[in-house]
């Protein structure tokens, strides 16, 4: 039965029949600034975002060890990579602030774990939800430990064969359980982002909310995503789409979030039911312009 395929997060149901669930992913685009976090959140919350989503690393268990002491240039000057990593991570103490700020905007924070410290680490907020990135959809023990919270997860399958996503959900069972259709090329051309896959993915996994995590530049084909029944959206945000790092040109400004989330609201009202009716305003024009 369709009517399974729903989740709880927060006091929202994800999933068929109701509203698209929308996640601004803010990542790493705060660039270490619990400022520009700020300012990211409260521009989410505004443009009727439902969520704001960040990143939790320990670089330490993250960073491969060939790529540590990799020198490169960032805004705090020349740094190698794992230093890099501390720069742009949020501590306990910064978090502990995210986490009043988003009660005080109305808005819903979670973040995805990148390790298993880090999971350990949020569970302190009590987070309504988790986020698996989709380079971690084959490590299953970080998807178990994060499972294994009692909490709502969300894995994206960008990246991944069909076999690996399937044997991500016969490991964690799919209760509780949400799944985004993604393409992990920053920003993604058009041509690969592969929509239909959408159904692909909702036919397969019948009682699992599927979703749509863009990375494409544009909003035209987050709306299409919608239309073919994404049950949740995601995409990054960021302050200025010219701001220095990795992820801010696949990103969409403040201003964009706007019109995708009042936009997205217009599709599911325009969707309707699929029952035909004549409605009350065309009577004139059907008496007016109906010959037999």
């Amino acid at each position: 039965n369709d009517d399974m395929a729903e989740v709880k997060i927060g006091n929202r149901y994800v999933g068929d029949g109701h509203p698209a669930f929308v996640i601004a992913e803010i990542g790493i685009n705060h660039n270490g600034s619990l400022d520009v976090a700020k300012q990211l959140i409260e521009g989410a919350a505004l443009a009727g975002c439902d969520a704001v989503k960040f990143q939790k690393r320990t670089p330490d268990l993250c960073v491969p060890a060939a790529q540590r002491m990799i020198e490169r240039d960032t805004p705090w000057g020349r740094m190698t990579y794992i230093d890099y990593r501390y720069q742009v991570e949020f501590g306990r103490h910064e978090y502990a602030e995210i986490d009043a700020y988003c009660r005080e905007k109305g808005i819903l924070w979670f973040a995805s774990c990148w390790d298993e410290e880090a999971v350990d680490f949020m569970e302190q907020f009590d987070p309504p939800c988790y986020k698996a990135a989709s380079a971690a959809l084959t490590d299953l023990v970080l998807l178990n430990k994060t499972k294994k919270t009692g909490r709502p997860l969300i894995v994206s399958t960008g990246m991944s064969t069909m076999g690996e996503i399937e044997q991500a959900v016969a490991s964690l069972g799919s209760g509780n359980l949400l799944m985004a259709h993604t393409n992990s090329t920053y920003p993604c051309p058009v041509e690969e982002l592969n929509l239909r896959m959408i159904k692909t993915l909702q036919n397969r996994f019948p009682d699992v909310p599927v979703g749509y995590s863009g990375h494409e530049v544009g909003l035209a084909t987050t709306w299409a995503a919608v239309a073919l029944g994404a049950t949740f959206i995601e995409r990054h945000v960021t302050l200025d789409r010219s701001m220095w790092g990795s992820d801010q040109a696949a990103s969409v400004e403040i201003s964009g979030i706007s019109r995708l989330v009042s936009n997205i609201r217009d599709i599911e009202k325009a969707l309707g039911d699929g029952i035909k009716r004549v409605y009350d305003g065309e009577a004139a024009a059907r008496k007016k312009l109906r010959r037999v």
